[in-house]
């Protein structure tokens, strides 16, 4: 079953494209990672499958259903953990889910047990009568999950759910992510960490300027087009890198480093030998190595 299927979809903001065609599904039961530079037009597909933004052209439908005129029935089967926290910072943790679950229909009834079983599953059992002003950020944080959660959606769009957390919490949010897809439930993931697609995501779609790049499995996209190792160097090293990297190697100036991308590790270790330069880093290449090549940022061919 598809849970979303978007066929040639179009949003113009004036004369501004977001989406330009954009041919994207999600399969029930997996979870399917967002991924692109700001502008890319995530934010904007999300609105259009929550139904609060109107598609300029193409085909879109989630569950089946058009979210231009059935919005309010792919709602009540989703739960949306939002890039803002949106918490009401004068009541307390457990007002603050009452309101919510008051607005997505949860019977007067099952209120206070869903709410009291999903702080305990987000470890914020304790904090159920505190303001929301005294909670931390990461708090806050799971807290949103615990509102995305209370209709038990069967699909979930997690927007850049774990920005500017530490990593405890992150692999904290991770796990439950996780359980959640053993569960069953279809989950859409837009992020900016490139290490929580690879964690989370059975599969990738990479948007660049409206428009689908490329899709496919954090593995199959690392193997087609950035395979092998990388080595960082300093930048001060450029000049020398170049000189002796091979013409079918990849070599990029990124920030304050000289990157290089070779086949194996051995042929990164002999470039250091021969040119007596110590990599600040060495690693398999890996997602951001992926997403810097298809958003324009690639390590080149040099030559």
């Amino acid at each position: 079953m598809k849970v979303i299927q978007a066929l040639g979809v179009r949003k113009k903001f004036g004369e501004a494209e977001a989406l330009a065609g954009v041919d994207l599904e999600v399969r029930a039961g997996e979870c399917v990672g967002l991924l692109g530079p700001n502008g890319a037009g995530k934010s904007t597909f999300i609105g259009l499958v929550y139904g609060s933004v109107e598609r300029t052209g193409g085909d879109l439908k989630v569950f089946g259903l058009d979210p231009a005129t059935h919005g309010r029935a792919i709602r009540k089967r989703l739960g949306v953990v939002t890039q803002e926290n949106a918490l009401d910072e004068g009541l307390s943790v457990k007002e603050n889910m009452r309101l919510f679950a008051r607005f997505v229909g949860l019977p007067a009834a099952q209120r206070d047990t869903r709410i009291d079983e999903l702080l305990h599953y987000m470890s914020l059992q304790h904090k159920a009568e505190a303001p929301i002003r005294f909670l931390s950020g990461g708090m806050k944080r799971r807290l949103t999950f615990v509102r995305a959660l209370l209709s038990d959606p069967e699909f979930i769009i997690l927007d850049e759910p774990t920005t500017g957390l530490d990593p405890a919490v992150r692999h904290l949010l991770w796990s439950k992510v996780n359980e959640l897809k053993g569960r069953g439930r279809t989950i859409l993931v837009t992020t900016h960490y490139m290490h929580e697609a690879e964690v989370l995501c059975d599969r990738i779609v990479v948007l660049f300027r409206g428009k689908v790049v490329d899709s496919g499995s954090p593995k199959a996209l690392i193997a087609t087009h950035s395979p092998g190792y990388v080595a960082l160097f300093a930048e001060e090293n450029e000049n020398k890198l170049k000189a002796a990297v091979a013409k079918e190697w990849g070599f990029a100036l990124q920030g304050k480093q000289a990157c290089v991308r070779a086949p194996t590790l051995t042929d990164l270790l002999d470039l250091q030998s021969r040119t007596g330069v110590q990599a600040l880093q060495l690693r398999p290449a890996n997602l951001e190595d992926v997403f810097l090549k298809l958003t324009g940022e690639e390590l080149s061919q040099n030559d």
